[in-house]
């Protein structure tokens, strides 16, 4: 079988040019394979490299050296090497991200923030907003709110919006930046249902949790960046 995600030797420095030009080893030659239906949860100390990871998934870092090797319509494609048009599709289709913090164009109304990804691979605007309003409701987003942009909501509400649009195009791979950090117990509970369900249906889950309880509900096994880049 072939795996969802499988990266090879994955190198990632970054040139710290206000520091006289130094040099800041990140990732040394990372080795990872993760199939349908598990989720890989990185750990480690801050600056071991897991957000640095995610980011390479998702084709916004470009690596020195190695392999990202993703599923993608039946074919693998190399993230590293790959044209830009082919992460923009990666990214529509086959790639979700949710990051710590919401960002969208200014003025839209949360039930449209929610579903744009749906419409961006031509699911009708109707389903669109009715897939949107049900992830929304799961997460506890008033359906007062919806009409509005998301930014005059709280920190935590907003994070539930950003959770809710990263999940609802159910897209095969889905890599997580701590997405829980603002969350309280209920919502928190709310996040580890709808993970659950996304691997039952055979996502392919990477992810950073803050909190200890929701890694482990959600993992199926850990990567330790710090003992990996040491090694």
């Amino acid at each position: 079988m072939t795996p969802s995600l499988e990266i090879r030797g994955l190198v990632k420095s970054f040139r710290l040019h206000n520091q006289g030009g130094v040099t800041l080893p990140v990732l040394n030659g990372l080795d990872l394979v993760v199939n349908a239906g598990e989720c890989v949860v990185l750990s480690g100390p801050s600056g071991a490299g897991k957000s640095t990871l995610l980011r390479c998934i998702y084709g916004n870092y470009k690596p020195q050296a190695g392999a990202i090797r993703v599923l993608h319509d039946g074919e693998t494609v190399d993230v590293v090497n790959a044209h830009h048009r082919t992460i923009l599709e990666l990214r529509r289709r086959t790639i979700g991200y949710v990051s710590q913090f919401l960002r969208v164009v200014p003025r839209v109304p949360t039930l449209d923030v929610v579903a744009e990804p749906l419409r961006r691979i031509g699911l009708a605007a109707d389903a669109a907003r009715d897939r949107a309003a049900d992830l929304l409701d799961q997460l506890a987003i008033p359906e007062r709110l919806w009409p509005l942009p998301p930014q005059t909501f709280s920190g935590g509400e907003q994070q539930r919006v950003n959770i809710a649009r990263g999940l609802v195009a159910e897209q095969p791979i889905l890599l997580l930046d701590e997405p829980t950090a603002s969350l309280d117990a209920e919502n928190r509970a709310a996040v580890i249902e709808l993970l659950r369900e996304a691997r039952g249906r055979g996502a392919t889950v990477v992810g950073v949790f803050h909190d200890r309880a929701v890694r482990d509900a959600v993992a199926s096994r850990t990567l330790d960046l710090d003992a990996e880049n040491s090694a």
